[in-house]
């Protein structure tokens, strides 16, 4: 049964960067939403459960009250226990103090945990750019990486997320000398900072560098050309493993126009002639992919 499009949910969605929260109907409107930075050195996730609560508590004219919370974190989910087992973009301390029982007590209502990739790989497969295909993947590139699948309406996953795309090992001869060897150490936004900071451009963000290779600048282009050929290599060995319709990619860093057209001609390049790929095609909804998702977060995974 398709959900009521005027259910109204609270959808969270928990960066690295940002944090966004907001009331969105069974039909993947957004109706209301709001923003604020992710605290970097925060000991108890005040300022994540008080955004929750503000916007749960909010009604809009002619809307419904929320009737849930649905919650994604950049991290591990315990999709049986509800509990957050680890998140390497969010203060140490809150993956102990993020579960659905806290939260429940907190908001004072129905709470759901959601790894931030699953949740946006629904909002994409049902609203956005995977509607058309029954087995689509995701893949978000931007302060890290993570992976979503939904296939046939459902949300793959076991007892824990799956996908944790960007801590899988691409670079076998680097991680035996204990060097950064992981698609997210190669291809993410930290990933370009750290090459940039070891080749003496200091600590520049992702889109900084991605200006200096707009303007020809030799350094950034070596280091954005190796993290173009990571997240081909890592696009690939998701697409050999899973062997999707169509592969999507979001994220801050992924939806760059030069980014994600050069990450495509790679990924062509390293699938097997035997094995043609799977269409790439850019996340449409942004970084509202994960709000939008919770509208059929129930559908895709209960």
């Amino acid at each position: 049964m398709p959900p009521d499009p005027k259910e109204i949910t609270v959808a969270v969605d928990v960066g690295g960067t940002q944090m966004r929260a907001a009331l969105v109907r069974g039909d993947g409107e957004i109706v209301l939403r709001r923003v604020l930075p992710t605290p970097r050195n925060a000991h108890v996730p005040t300022e994540l459960t008080d955004l929750i609560s503000s916007v749960a508590r909010h009604v809009v004219d002619g809307e419904r009250r929320a009737g849930r919370v649905v919650v994604g974190l950049p991290g591990q989910v315990d999709y049986r226990a509800g509990t957050l087992l680890w998140a390497p973009h969010l203060p140490e301390s809150w993956p102990g103090q993020l579960s659905v029982e806290s939260l429940r007590q907190i908001v004072g209502l129905p709470v759901q945990l959601a790894n931030d990739a699953d949740l946006a790989a629904v909002g994409e497969a049902y609203f956005g750019s995977g509607r058309d295909y029954r087995d689509v993947a995701y893949i978000t590139i931007s302060t890290g990486i993570g992976a979503g699948f939904v296939f046939g309406g459902r949300l793959l996953h076991g007892g824990r997320s799956l996908g944790e795309l960007g801590h899988t090992i691409i670079d076998w001869k680097a991680w035996q000398r204990h060097l950064p060897a992981t698609l997210e150490k190669l291809a993410s936004g930290t990933g370009l900072t750290r090459m940039a900071i070891e080749a003496g451009l200091g600590a520049l963000s992702g889109e900084r560098i991605n200006q200096l290779v707009r303007h020809g600048d030799d350094i950034a282009l070596q280091l954005w050309g190796h993290a173009v050929s990571a997240a081909a290599i890592g696009i690939a060995n998701l697409s050999m493993a899973f062997s999707p319709e169509v592969v999507i990619l979001g994220g801050g860093l992924g939806l760059q126009p030069n980014f994600f057209s050069a990450v495509g001609d790679a990924f062509a390049r390293d699938v097997p002639e035997e094995m043609p790929p799977p269409p790439l095609l850019a996340a449409k909804l942004g970084d509202n992919a994960g709000l939008v998702g919770a509208a059929r977060w129930a559908a895709a995974t209960d």
